[in-house]
């Protein structure tokens, strides 16, 4: 009794070691505490106003009923999308995964077999000597047969196993809100390359409204120069200006072209005809625009929620390596009936039961237990730098658009205002031309000014169109 007794204090003893030992962590872990700050206002001296456009749903925001409808097909059909979403339902069965870990496994167990040992063993000599029948002769060799149910479960102490899962469900969080910023560059990607679409149909229009005004000109300046007013020279200047304008029309087709299948291409369908309207480009007036407040990019942009899920997910993976260090409690039953003959099997005596419990910590040589504990806080400290990063290119991009939106705007005005006197001045330099008071290179060069004037006001027009897509987008619209 008494050397049971020391066995047990022994035993005890050593388990507390094992324990004291297991808990001990390293030093010097390095973690870092992120900065949610953000300025209070986007330019400085604005007033401040809550409404936010980032809140209104893309079918909303976009008047353009061609542009909605390829926005719709685009998030059934876009091919990263719908892989994206897949990445959400892995991280969706880890979650399962992890969750199962800190519940008990029980499973059924049945088998048969059997095995001759040498009769000079223990096992052999037992088999000769023991009479299992009584009158009969044990059978050589013994047959086993065994059905059972058996049960593991680790004690989850320390919260390991808990924590990995609650990182899985962060990191399924995370997934989704990657998904919610894919979908709303892809809704301004489409709607940008749409508007661009839109502006090359209208430089098209201009090249050949262009043509036929140029074609117009050059035979009157044939005309003039039977009638010995020019020379070949000038004949020879205004057919080159018409040779100039109708290339242009070319390269300008296979912009189209390529925009018209980079549509396609995000919207997830072979090249195609994409339906628009684009009449009036330079009349669109662009949505108006709410900028709100800086904080409430926390909470509308998709990117930077993400970066705050990866963030919980870092912080729950230090807890979870930190675990590793304390002693590992599991327990392990099983039940059922075991015996040499189908026919036994059921009967009392064939009963066989186990219970167990044990206790694992690391003891000597934990270096890889260390490594990953100062892994997962060097990770930590990464998830910290992202998620401020994410932040500040956040504010930034807001900005941007802000101040491109008013410069754009202006720009715009002085366009307008440029188009409208080299329009005047072609009707001048023509006329001027037509009574021999101004040489036909005043009317070429009008005439080249006229057009680049208004090909950038047609620009200038893109830019402001795409530019409220940016700053919608940037507020973290279109995902809803």
């Amino acid at each position: 009794m008494n050397k049971r007794f020391n066995k047990g204090i022994y035993l005890a003893l050593a388990l507390a070691a094992l324990a004291v030992t297991g808990c001990k962590l390293p030093a010097d872990a390095v973690q870092r505490t992120e900065n949610k700050s953000v300025p209070g206002e986007y330019v400085k001296g604005t007033a401040q106003d809550t409404i936010n456009t980032g809140k209104v749903k893309w079918k909303e925001f976009f008047k353009d009923q061609n542009l909605v409808a390829l926005i719709n097909t685009a998030l059934t059909n876009n091919q990263e999308l719908n892989i994206t979403l897949q990445e959400i339902q892995i991280s969706k069965n880890e979650i399962k995964a992890r969750k199962g870990e800190y519940l008990p496994f029980v499973g059924l167990r049945g088998g048969a077999g059997f095995e001759k040992v040498g009769e000079y063993t223990r096992n052999g000599a037992t088999e000769k000597n023991l009479e299992i029948v009584r009158g009969k002769e044990n059978p050589e060799p013994l047959p086993d047969y065994m059905i059972g149910a058996y049960a593991n479960w680790e004690l989850d102490i320390w919260g390991k196993l808990r924590n990995a899962k609650k990182a899985a469900v962060n990191r399924y969080l995370s997934s989704v809100e990657g998904k919610n910023f894919m979908v709303t560059n892809l809704v301004a990607e489409i709607a940008n390359s749409y508007y661009e679409l839109l502006a090359l149909d209208n430089q098209m229009e201009l090249v050949k409204k262009n043509i036929e005004l140029q074609t117009n000109a050059l035979e009157i300046v044939k005309i003039q120069k039977e009638s010995a007013r020019v020379n070949e020279l000038a004949v020879r200047r205004f057919q080159a200006q018409v040779l100039n304008t109708q290339s242009l029309q070319y390269d300008i087709q296979q912009k189209i072209v390529e925009t018209e299948n980079r549509i396609n291409f995000l919207v997830g369908r072979f090249p195609q005809h994409v339906d628009r309207s684009s009449s009036n480009f330079t009349d669109l007036v662009p949505s108006q625009i709410n900028s709100g407040i800086p904080s409430q990019l926390l909470e509308n942009r998709p990117d930077i929620r993400q970066a705050e899920q990866d963030l919980a997910a870092a912080k729950l993976d230090i807890k979870v390596a930190k675990a590793r260090f304390y002693p590992q409690v599991g327990i392990s039953a099983g039940i059922g009936y075991q015996a040499f003959d189908p026919t036994y099997l059921i009967k009392p005596q064939s009963l066989l039961y186990s219970l167990a419990g044990d206790l694992a910590a690391p003891l000597i040589n934990r270096n890889a237990i260390k490594a990953a504990y100062y892994t997962s806080n060097s990770k930590q400290v990464q998830a910290v730098y992202n998620y401020e990063r994410t932040i500040l290119n956040a504010y930034i991009e807001v900005a941007n658009q802000v101040a491109k939106i008013d410069n754009s705007k202006k720009a715009f005005d002085l366009k307008s205002q440029q188009v409208d006197a080299l329009n005047q001045s072609i009707d001048i330099s023509n006329d001027l031309f037509m009574s021999a008071r101004a040489d036909y290179m005043e009317v070429l060069m009008t005439q080249r000014d006229a057009l680049e004037s208004k090909f950038d006001l047609i620009e200038t027009k893109l830019q402001q169109l795409n530019a409220t897509v940016n700053i919608y987008r940037s507020l973290g619209g279109g995902w809803e």
